[in-house]
């Protein structure tokens, strides 16, 4: 668990302070474009933030692969490697949208080209486990389609719900801290070796999107951008095919008594189809949602719009840091419960927890008028926004009884005047005589 911790902290430091001159490099560049329909930023912001956080990736690879116990990974498998190569490529291919942008088929023929670039070094679904039936073998040609498709549908996921300040971060991160859960319970709780890799991904990933949030949160001084996005997501496709394309359900049988059982036991994450939409349930819907309201319009799947799930938070009455924060914690009481549902699917708790979560969100919907404070002992460690505004009293001047009193002078005609109005007012009325 230290090693994962040095590999994180290192990933964000490299990430935050990278940030800094990015975003120099991109006021430079001229990557700041116009202020569109859809945007609910006022004032050109510049982007390839994405450069910052692929420098984090790199970091924190370069880190694990020199610690004692994390460089087995890279000795026992390339899929580290596929991950660089893939995340390489569509981090390219991002930088280059965001400066002269690039045509949607463009970018989706680019998606699936890198992640056939991570097939082809062995980083693919081999088996699927399918309740009541056990492992079912896939061929390569089903192994890369279905590894592909992962791949797309949850980078685009992630590139939709980047609307808001610091919201595809965040959940990215969150969704990243239950997929990290959950992949070293896999490795360290049952002693599978092959979900190392994506406990390895999920560390970075949190590290990636921890170490820029402090320059996207609103106002954002710098935008990830879709080098950024796209990046972001294919790391979380990959440690999600890597954890349930790679891992042997016959390895299960040591702790679930056969395969039969340990399928059932570990279904509700377990499944590849259902694993990345769980961890980034609210961007799949979004995905979904954006699709059919487009293609019922007659536009084109890829056609901006301003219909996301952030947008129609801001319509309702929602602020900008409000609606970020409703966005994370459906995705934090899904993922999470999700994550918690595979550990104990049979305690009835849980299911109680999630629906007394969720109601909770439904009355914070309702409320978009709210605004939340912290409490006064909190206030230094929360953004200005969130504390307390405390009353100015008006600055009044002693009265010129209180100073009659003390002896002091008081200008004929000033006497009963106990504010500075009264004042100003006497020495504007003595200018004009």
């Amino acid at each position: 668990m230290r090693e994962y911790l040095l590999t994180l902290c290192v990933t964000a430091a490299v990430t935050y302070l990278l940030t800094g001159p990015v975003r120099k490099f991109a006021i430079l560049a001229g990557a700041m474009p116009e202020i569109r329909a859809r945007d609910v930023h006022r004032e050109p912001t510049p982007r390839l933030g994405g450069i910052a956080m692929f420098g984090g990736l790199c970091a924190g690879l370069l880190v694990a692969a020199h610690l004692s116990n994390l460089k087995h990974v890279f000795e026992l498998s390339n899929e580290p490697r596929a991950l660089l190569s893939g995340a390489g490529l569509i981090w390219l291919l991002g930088v280059l949208d965001d400066k002269w942008g690039v045509d949607a088929l463009v970018k989706l023929g680019g998606q699936m080209i890198a992640a056939g670039v991570m097939v082809l070094q062995g980083l693919t679904i081999l088996f699927i486990p399918v309740p009541g039936v056990g492992t079912v073998s896939l061929t390569p040609m089903q192994g890369t389609l279905l590894t592909v498709a992962l791949v797309v549908i949850t980078i685009n996921a992630v590139n939709f719900v980047d609307g808001l300040d610091g919201l595809a971060a965040g959940m990215v991160c969150i969704a990243a801290a239950a997929f990290f859960m959950y992949a070293y319970r896999m490795w360290f709780g049952h002693g599978l070796e092959a979900a190392a890799p994506a406990t390895l991904f999920a560390a970075i990933l949190m590290g990636m999107c921890l170490g820029f949030l402090p320059h996207n949160m609103h106002p954002a001084r710098i935008f990830m951008g879709d080098s950024g996005s796209m990046l972001i997501g294919l790391v979380l496709a990959a440690g999600a095919i890597s954890i349930t394309g790679q891992v042997d359900p016959d390895a299960l049988k040591l702790w679930a008594g056969s395969e039969r059982a340990a399928v059932h036991a570990t279904v509700p994450v377990y499944i590849p189809l259902l694993l990345p939409l769980t961890v980034i349930a609210v961007p799949v819907a979004d995905l979904l949602l954006a699709i059919v309201r487009r293609t019922w319009k007659g536009q084109s799947p890829f056609a901006a719009d301003r219909g996301h799930l952030h947008h129609r938070l801001l319509e309702i009455g929602h602020s900008h840091s409000r609606a970020v924060l409703i966005m994370y914690f459906w995705s934090a009481l899904i993922a999470f419960g999700a994550v918690a549902y595979s550990v104990n699917s049979a305690s009835v708790w849980i299911l109680l927890l999630v629906v007394v979560l969720s109601a909770v969100g439904l009355v914070l919907l309702l409320m978009p008028r709210f605004t939340p404070r912290a409490p006064r002992w909190a206030e230094r460690f929360v953004p200005p926004r969130y504390r307390r505004k405390a009353v100015p009293t008006p600055a009044v001047e002693p009265s010129a009884a209180g100073a009659e009193e003390r002896g002091e002078p008081v200008p004929a005609g000033l006497h009963g005047a106990t504010a500075i109005g009264d004042r100003s007012r006497f020495a504007h009325s003595r200018k004009v005589s």
